[in-house]
């Protein structure tokens, strides 16, 4: 096997213009498969949600899933696609072991969405329009599990395993239109798209659309043709990369490669690549098959989709607020800088910092607690921010105790340490274990004389004029009350002890 020699990723751009064509699969979130009535719900055991349709056993008839038409319309909508005003599936043929119909039932000529855009945010603010190609319906494949090995993949394995239940479940396979002049800039536009998709997605309720588990993949196809010139360089099509990292690394990947190929005299084979999240690698797969090779034909047992116009219309009255537009009201609402936005998306915390503030925080109050003792919380127990157990309301309820003065942001965090360990209510935590915050003057003038006692020379400088020195006193009486002191009043209260003034 010959082994490329990677090119500088800056020395490729000087010589080289990549076009990217980015395919995006997102798995709808029906409660039924896409021509069959069997459960689409996750983790039952294997080959237990299949039946004689979504087996391709002969004689089974296919139904077109109501819902999973009505999803592809409204992605198609908000993507800016015109609607098709008829469409048909038709029949993808060839043979995968996970595929028991033998072919896949698709969309070839005949898309229900097509010629429309998606504009996304980069990182400076910069606004790039993709342009859509097409979003059309279709069916997911079943799961191989290659047991044996060192890789995971039939390579090696000693046997494999074939599960049906994914077999079926409605699929949209929105893909780009030629992606020209994102220059050096090129995995960033396709990171920041693919994030701008799956938000948009999310937006739409139509799928949960989390990568890490499938239900949205990406498959990145890239060329590239020396710089001044017009023609498309031969594609590779890194295939299924689940991740927004993983996309912008496989478009970074295969500049450099395409670049050291191209440089040493080689041609590109035209072939589906593996991506490797170990080291950003990836590696030949099979010789990529043109569209004749899969002898599409029309679906002779469906008929065809005709959406009514009036229909159409009634579903993009249902369209949410663009990501893009709201996370720019949002921020301007916030406060915050398009840096500051940025993390908040990145930590998934938009929606939960909203519904904070809807509870009754103020904006900034709630960032704090999501973006910092929440946001590492979760980095420590690697789970994403949104799986935490404590809710919005709960997080403003603490915002509001420390507002009031019943806490302390130290006491306030283990406030939040005894709701995630499942010990109730912020306002049952406090009282549980005895977190108030110690206000009154009673209670706090024995601990400010104990402290002046104590620290003699501290309270000299102190009634000497030396205001600043009353720091060591408050800390003092911080220990001495295990922080729950209101360290504001045992400031006041130790100055008018010794009669110093501000």
């Amino acid at each position: 096997m010959t082994v490329t020699e990677l090119v500088p990723y800056e020395d490729a751009l000087a010589s080289y213009d990549p076009v990217m064509g980015l395919e995006v699969h997102v798995e709808l979130g029906t409660k039924t498969k896409m021509f069959c009535g069997c459960s689409t719900e996750l983790g039952a055991d294997a080959n237990s949600q299949t039946c004689p349709t979504c087996l391709g056993l002969p004689g089974a008839l296919p139904v077109v899933n109501a819902t999973g038409v009505e999803s592809a319309i409204r992605i198609g909508l908000a993507l800016h696609c015109e609607i098709a005003e008829w469409c048909r599936f038709a029949r993808k043929n060839y043979f995968y072991p996970d595929m028991p119909k033998n072919f896949q039932t698709s969309q070839y000529d005949e898309p229900i969405a097509f010629n429309g855009y998606l504009d996304v945010q980069l990182e400076d603010g910069e606004i790039f329009r993709v342009e859509i190609e097409r979003a059309h319906m279709e069916e997911d494949t079943g799961k191989s599990t290659h047991v044996g090995g060192a890789t995971g993949r039939i390579h090696g394995a000693r046997h494999s395993l074939l599960d049906y239940n994914r077999a079926g479940i409605p699929l949209i396979e929105i893909v780009t239109k030629p992606i020209e002049g994102a220059g050096e800039r090129a995995p960033e536009v396709a990171k920041a798209y693919v994030a701008e998709l799956r938000e948009l997605i999310k937006a739409l309720g139509v799928s949960e659309a989390r990568m890490e588990m499938g239900q949205m993949r990406c498959d990145v196809n890239l060329s590239l043709r020396p710089n001044g010139t017009e023609k498309f360089g031969t594609r590779s099509e890194t295939k299924n990369v689940n991740s927004l990292r993983s996309v912008e690394r496989a478009v970074r990947y295969e500049i450099s490669r395409h670049a050291g190929v191209l440089n040493a005299g080689g041609k590109i084979v035209q072939e589906t690549r593996h991506f490797h999240e170990e080291d950003g690698s990836t590696t030949a797969g099979r010789i990529k098959e043109e569209a004749e090779d899969y002898r599409y034909f029309p679906e002779p047992d469906l008929v065809p989709v005709a959406p009514a116009r009036e229909w159409v219309e009634e579903l993009r009255g249902t369209l949410p607020e663009l990501p893009r537009v709201r996370r720019n009201r949002l921020r301007e609402e916030w406060g915050i800088s398009e840096h500051d936005m940025q993390s908040i998306l990145n930590a998934g915390a938009v929606d939960l910092i909203e519904a904070t503030i809807a509870a009754g925080a103020d904006s900034a109050a709630a960032r704090k607690w999501w973006m910092g003792e929440l946001a590492r919380r979760a980095n420590e127990e690697g789970t994403a921010l949104a799986e935490l157990p404590i809710s919005p309301a709960q997080v403003a309820r603490i915002a509001a105790l420390v507002a009031d003065g019943s806490l302390n942001d130290k006491l306030a965090r283990q406030v939040i340490e005894g709701v995630l360990a499942g010990e109730g209510e912020p306002d049952a935590v406090v009282e549980q274990r005895g977190l108030k915050l110690v206000s009154d003057d009673s209670a706090l003038g024995a601990a400010v004389d104990e402290a002046i006692a104590a620290n003699a020379a501290i309270a000299d400088k102190i009634r000497a004029g030396k205001v600043a020195a009353a720091g060591a006193l408050v800390g003092a009486v911080m220990k001495a009350t295990r922080g729950q002191a209101d360290a504001a009043r045992v400031r006041e209260l130790i100055l008018e002890r010794l009669a110093a003034k501000e």
